[in-house]
């Protein structure tokens, strides 16, 4: 498809008779003679824009949201400018957050007409700007990319919105570096690459881009190639078609000056045919611009010495607080106060993705040990109704909550002795990362970021800080389980152990450098 647009996005501000919510400062800043941002300094500050589609605390589906956030807070501690864009959903419009008008109006093209966004703003951190923005007819809706039911089925041309209106903010401030994450946001690389003479203020302009989840990366039937405004050679094995779809993920990695993912051993992993979901030959082909950096956490939200969610606080050198966290999760659950009895606890999106399958194989042999369980998740309806029929069944020692609540989320990651992680493939995870903090063991899969983050514990030297296990079968995962069990038993041990994983730094102090590090080489390059 050949197209004819000579201007692919316009913006614009409001009359000067127009209202906004308040006054709208200038979006430029001071600029040098090389046209990048300056410090007081007078020497150039990197200005890094990251676009995602969830950013904490302002729209949360999963861990990308985390990630984004803290990362950005992590950053601007270093030293570069840093600008976030997202979209305005219904939970930033209808959040307590203090959004402020920049006046800025755009158009960009889906297939043959225009489309409008308004771009708003809010800060956090000291200086780090959100950038919203604002099309209601796309993201005023009660879930970020569909219902309980199925995704949105408009969702293709959403982010191809989003996409080319990311762009247009990027212009109002050219950055040095625009990182994107995931799928949502892959096509700003592919606009930006393919038709270049329609940005040239963004022609300096370095990408990368994060891939949270291989297995998700927007594939849509090929009649939506009119949406993108594409000229027909990208739609092609080279660039976006993908057994005959449109693949927006493969856009973006096509065109990125740099992939990552989020932790070292999946960036081997999705180079593979079974963790590469189809994509594993273009990680191969572009393995020299692909590198694996861990997530890091926010060790101001998940601290088991100030979270205001649990019962009782508590620190690597007493865990009476511990303690009282097991009695009030208990009690939430409505099972025995027991402390002597292990409890174990998860805290997961309920997908096959996470080894719910598998735990479903397992679930009732584990139950005839010694043991108490808990879960908090939602998702696919097949795995809450099996749990949902599995506390029924065992009310003494299985307590389920099918819903998102992240202060409950706190409180068993806080008041469980092992939290279980049995994904089928993990690209990093945070849970087990939270839980390591908490004196809570993690009990995980080895595999991608859980391999990782988790080392077996070897009672003869001491050294570990949790259990894994390997093949996924459900055999592996009870054997691993009563290893667990039966330490629990020798108390000092135990103890050591909690100690252990209390004392593992994955803070973004470790993490964040490693992206400065790529985003210089990157600017300097």
């Amino acid at each position: 498809m050949q197209n004819d647009h000579k201007d692919y996005g316009t913006a614009s501000r409001r009359s000067a008779g127009e209202k906004v919510q308040q006054s709208a400062p200038k979006l430029a800043s001071k600029r040098s003679t090389t046209g990048k941002s300056e410090v007081h300094s007078g020497m150039p500050a990197l200005h890094v824009a990251m676009a995602a589609p969830e950013i904490s605390p302002f729209a949360k589906s999963g861990g990308l949201a985390d990630m984004v956030g803290s990362l950005a807070t992590a950053l601007e501690r270093l030293g570069p400018k840093i600008s976030l864009i997202m979209p305005c959903y219904r939970s930033v419009l209808q959040g307590s957050f203090q959004l402020e008008d920049t006046g800025v109006r755009f158009t960009v093209p889906i297939s043959e007409r225009r489309e409008a966004g308004v771009v708003l703003r809010a800060k956090i951190g000291n200086a780090t700007t959100v950038y919203f923005i604002r099309a209601d007819r796309y993201f005023d809706r009660e879930g970020l990319y569909g219902t309980s039911e199925s995704d949105y089925p408009d969702n293709a041309e959403r982010f191809v919105f989003f996409s080319r209106a990311i762009l247009e903010v990027l212009k109002l401030d050219p950055p040095d570096i625009l990182h994107a994450h995931d799928w949502q946001t892959a096509l700003s690389i592919a606009f930006l690459k393919a038709e270049p003479g329609l940005h040239p203020q963004l022609s300096s302009l370095k990408t990368v881009l994060t891939v949270h989840n291989a297995a998700y990366q927007g594939v849509f039937w090929h009649q939506d190639w009119h949406l993108l405004n594409l000229e027909s050679r990208f739609f092609t094995p080279a660039y976006l078609e993908f057994y005959g779809k449109i693949n927006f993920l493969k856009g973006g990695l096509v065109f990125a000056d740099r992939i990552t993912t989020v932790s070292p051993t999946h960036a081997e992993e999705i180079k593979t045919t079974e963790q590469g979901f189809g994509l594993g030959g273009v990680f191969r082909e572009r393995a020299d611009s692909l590198v694996g950096i861990l997530n890091g956490v926010d060790y101001d939200v998940w601290n088991p010495e100030t979270d205001p969610f649990i019962s009782k606080t508590y620190g690597p050198n007493g865990f009476l607080g511990k303690k009282a966290c097991k009695a009030d999760l208990q009690r939430t659950f409505c099972l025995p106060e027991s402390p002597d009895v292990p409890l174990v606890g998860m805290v997961s999106r309920l997908a096959g993705q996470k080894g719910f399958d598998l735990l479903q194989k397992a679930l009732d042999d584990m139950l005839r040990r010694s043991l108490q369980f808990v879960l908090l998740g939602s998702g696919e309806k097949r795995y809450q109704d099996f749990f949902g029929s599995v506390a029924m069944a065992y009310p003494e020692k299985v307590g389920v909550r099918i819903a998102f609540d992240d202060s409950l989320a706190h409180r068993i990651v806080a008041g469980s002795d092992i939290l279980l992680v049995p994904s089928h493939y993990e690209p990093c995870g945070l849970a087990q990362i939270y839980a390591l903090k908490y004196g809570t063991v993690p009990l995980v899969r080895a595999t991608g970021g859980l391999r990782d983050t988790i080392h077996q514990f070897d009672p003869k030297t001491g050294v570990g800080n949790g259990f894994l296990f390997g093949p996924y079968q459900a055999s592996n995962l009870l054997e691993a389980a009563d290893q667990a069990l039966a330490l629990f038993d020798r108390k000092q041990e135990w103890k050591t152990l909690m100690r252990n994983a209390m004392a593992a730094d994955f803070s973004w102090d470790r993490s964040a450098p490693a992206y400065l590090g790529l985003y210089q080489k990157l600017a300097g390059g």
